[in-house]
């Protein structure tokens, strides 16, 4: 997961001048050309320019910018990331008490070309990690929640679904212990974890942190059940190659379209976001025809920047036109999770279905850099067809069901899957006698937790900048 950072953000820039391509990774990373030693390269930079470069970037870009002091003194935090957490409480919004930024964060530039190019993107941290989150599913019942195929967890076969029940000898596996189990998982270089097994049979597997490749689409399949016709796709990411993720996108909806579907889950549960192209993409996948060239979204900057606010009109891609959409989701969709659906909101049925609400991310950055950093202070806002993007507190779900965590991915009997399709094929999204599912508020806490070091993040190039 991502150090110390929230799970998926929109991210963009301001006041940018070159765009720079990343070898093989089609990366959107500008270089600003403000002036001031600590812009480019950092040649020669001190600390102390460094930060006020920080700072004066921030004073420009910031979408508070007006709320920040003007006796912010940059000088006493210790680095780009201290300073951009700083900035945070200076975001209030109406409607909301308090402050609403929680993302604003700055990032070593290698360990952003890592994870921005889908390299490790469960972890910012300079060694990697091993690959796989974890949620509690019960008191004391902690599950694999995700596993990269590639990441040392997947190329040591260790599935979702599969239960801890000691680490290096721990058998404390509680909420009470999650900022145990959070380190272990997130921050380790190496650790021997115990497992048990759906189908029965324990196993002990020693990992070492690592970096690899993601793959953010990890299932997509159709169903034919109670005379429909439903298109599954689960979709971890928004990073990564976009030339190979709007490839994949095309991939899955002509098999959709071929296969006829009359419905399509999309799963979202643990998508922190991404770029925001690859959204307004999908968006246009889901969306029908007869949208075409109707307003899809707006992003918008603070009053100094306002003129390189983007508009967004849809375009359709594919034939496959529903009426409605499934997303499954959960605290750990955002950032651009959010945004796509967002978008559709206003011109579909959009179905949400999860253990809880998602996590409420409307704003977005890109890569500021400076010196040998990458800063992201909150630059701008979406706003869908009907001028609605408030949405700190996240998106509430039609349906609250459990996330299915003693299930691989696509069984029919895992609980989310099984209600948006039980939804689809009866109109229902539980059986009758079901009593509605309420998480734990302990569990509830434990998984609020494990959440928090993934990375929520829309990322996105400023196109008007000049």
């Amino acid at each position: 997961m991502q150090n110390q950072l929230n799970r998926l953000l929109p991210v963009c820039f301001v006041a940018a001048l070159t765009i720079l391509s990343a070898c093989n990774k089609n990366k959107d990373v500008i270089a600003l050309n403000a002036g001031g030693s600590g812009s480019g390269s950092g040649s020669g930079t001190t600390t102390s320019q460094m930060k006020d470069s920080v700072l004066m970037h921030t004073r420009d870009i910031y979408l508070w910018n007006t709320q920040v002091p003007a006796g912010f003194n940059a000088q006493s935090y210790s680095d780009p990331a201290a300073i951009m957490t700083a900035i945070r409480p200076y975001s209030n919004e109406p409607g909301f008490s308090g402050s609403v930024d929680r993302w604003s964060f700055a990032m070593k530039k290698t360990e952003w070309d890592q994870m921005s190019g889908g390299m490790g993107t469960l972890s910012a941290t300079a060694q990697g990690d091993f690959g796989f989150s974890v949620f509690f599913r019960a008191e004391g019942d902690l599950r694999v929640s995700l596993v990269e195929p590639k990441a040392p967890a997947g190329l040591a076969g260790i599935r979702r679904g599969w239960k801890i029940t000691a680490i290096n000898g721990n058998t404390n596996i509680t909420t009470a212990n999650s900022d145990f189990i959070v380190n272990a998982v997130y921050y380790s270089t190496g650790n021997t974890f115990t497992f048990q097994k759906p189908e029965g049979g324990t196993v002990t597997k020693t990992l070492s942190a690592g970096h690899y490749t993601e793959k953010p689409v990890y299932l997509d399949t159709v169903y034919q059940t109670g005379g429909k016709r439903i298109g599954y796709l689960v979709l971890n990411s928004f990073l990564g190659n976009t030339t190979q993720m709007n490839s994949e996108f095309q991939r899955v909806f002509t098999k959709f379209a071929n296969a006829q579907v009359t419905d399509v889950v999309v799963d979202l549960r643990y998508n922190g976001g991404g770029y925001v192209s690859l959204a307004a993409q999908l968006s246009n996948y889901l969306a029908k025809s007869s949208l075409n060239g109707t307003l899809m979204m707006k992003q918008l900057y603070n009053n100094e920047n306002s003129a390189n606010n983007i508009t967004t009109n849809f375009n359709k891609a594919g034939s496959v036109n529903l009426d409605d959409v499934y997303f499954i989701v959960g605290r750990g969709t955002a950032s651009a999770s959010e945004l796509l659906i967002n978008n559709l909101k206003p011109v579909m049925d959009v179905k949400l279905i999860g253990a809880s609400a998602t996590h409420g991310k409307p704003v977005g950055f890109f890569p500021i850099p400076v010196s040998d950093w990458y800063i992201f202070p909150v630059s701008f806002k979406t706003v869908n067809k009907n001028g609605e993007g408030n949405y700190y507190n996240g998106f509430a779900v039609n349906a609250q069901v459990a996330d299915g965590l003693d299930k691989d991915w696509g069984d029919l009997n895992e609980a989310s899957l099984a209600s948006a399709v039980r939804n689809i094929t009866s109109g229902s999204y539980r059986p009758a006698l079901e009593d509605p599912y309420q998480e734990d508020v302990a569990v509830s806490n434990g998984n609020n937790k494990l959440n928090e070091p993934g990375l929520k993040i829309t990322v996105d190039v400023p196109k008007g900048f000049k």
